[in-house]
């Protein structure tokens, strides 16, 4: 299943053109809040140079890269976690996705209405985060209470997952998100099946303007100030906008010229892949060459699990092959010749760029 991120952020902020030059989707962008009512999709390709070569390499009948979906979610406001504007057609939609990628507008404009009057990213920022806070407490304390009631029936399966969501209750009301709260992954575990806003993992993109491409300007350096330089990317939304209809060289020179190190697509799925901890695996089978994401750490059958469950429930074992080895050799018989498969079992960790081919009942 494609890795979903959610554009979220207060209304006007860019969102629905960074969707348009992610993935051409043609969402409505125009100049006015709320434009975006119902949620834009749009899944793209994550760009893999490897793939390709591996592509030339074995001359497969098929290829399929893997893909990112990005869903464009309506501009939030003061008050969004009790109904306000399109408060709680936004808050559901946020709960399906993966992690959240919160545009900032980091540019003043007289021609482009903003939401608050002037934008200030650090203000700006706090107002969505509230919002989302707000609407997990309201969550957290009635499941809380439905806990509770549960305990007091001597229900003792019941004790942990009590603590867990009183623990949360007592974070978010002192104003800390989840994903930043000291959990263990035991806690976080029991919160998952709420689909607790604040707990997924957040990227925040600094849309620059066509003046400042690079975000040296005042507004995205106070954004990084207040929230580090780690989780922050810069991107010029109206630059990438004219990128988008440009061919691939024309794109590169363009990036050179402007010395940026790529594209917003290639930016925000780096970034993604890191926040989230993911790795990329590919297949070949049936004259199919096919990339996978997977968590950094995953053992061989949840990657099995990843192309069906029943290869995971089935699974026997994995041959593994570098994929340095198979670009260099040209094929799985050559690398058989040499000794350079191995064969691994249930309890393998897939490596970044691994190639397997998997056995299973």
């Amino acid at each position: 299943m494609a890795l979903a991120v959610g554009i979220v952020g207060l209304p006007n902020v860019g969102k629905s053109t960074l969707l348009n030059a992610l993935t051409q989707a043609g969402a409505d962008a125009s100049n006015y809040p709320f434009c975006t009512i119902e949620m834009n999709v749009g899944v793209t390709p994550v760009p893999d140079p490897e793939l390709l070569r591996l592509e030339r390499i074995l001359e497969p009948e098929e290829t399929v890269p893997t893909t990112i979906r990005f869903v464009d979610i309506a501009g939030l406001v003061a008050g969004a976690s009790k109904g306000d504007g399109l408060g709680n057609t936004f808050l559901g939609h946020i709960r399906e996705v993966d992690a959240i990628l919160h545009v900032v507008r980091c540019f003043a404009s007289a021609d482009i209405v903003h939401a608050t009057g002037e934008p200030d990213p650090v203000r700006d920022v706090r107002i969505v985060e509230t919002e989302l806070m707000l609407a997990d407490l309201e969550t957290a304390a009635r499941a809380l209470e439905k806990l509770e009631r549960r305990v007091g029936t001597g229900d003792k399966s019941a004790v942990a997952e009590r603590d867990a969501f009183g623990k949360a209750v007592a974070i978010l009301d002192g104003g800390t998100p989840l994903r930043a709260a000291d959990l263990t992954p035991e806690e976080r575990a029991r919160l998952a099946p709420a689909r607790l806003l604040t707990a997924k993992p957040c990227l925040y993109l600094a849309n620059t303007g066509e003046n400042d491409p690079r975000g040296e300007g005042p507004l995205p350096t106070a954004l990084r100030e207040d929230r580090g330089e780690a989780d922050i990317v810069c991107v010029s939304v109206e630059i990438e906008e004219e990128i988008s209809e440009l061919s691939p060289p024309e794109q590169a020179e363009f990036l050179e010229e402007l010395g940026l190190a790529g594209d917003a697509l290639h930016l925000v799925i780096n970034a993604s892949y890191r926040l989230l901890g993911l790795i990329t695996f590919y297949t070949i089978a049936n004259r199919k060459l096919q990339a996978w994401q997977l968590p950094r750490g995953a053992t061989a059958p949840e990657a099995a699990g990843r192309i069906h469950s029943d290869m995971q429930d089935g699974f026997i074992r994995a041959e593994v092959m570098a994929l340095e080895d198979l670009l260099r050799e040209g094929s799985r018989h050559a690398l058989h010749e040499k000794g350079l498969i191995r064969t691994v079992g249930r309890d393998y960790a897939v490596q970044d760029r691994d190639v397997l081919q998997i056995h299973f009942k």
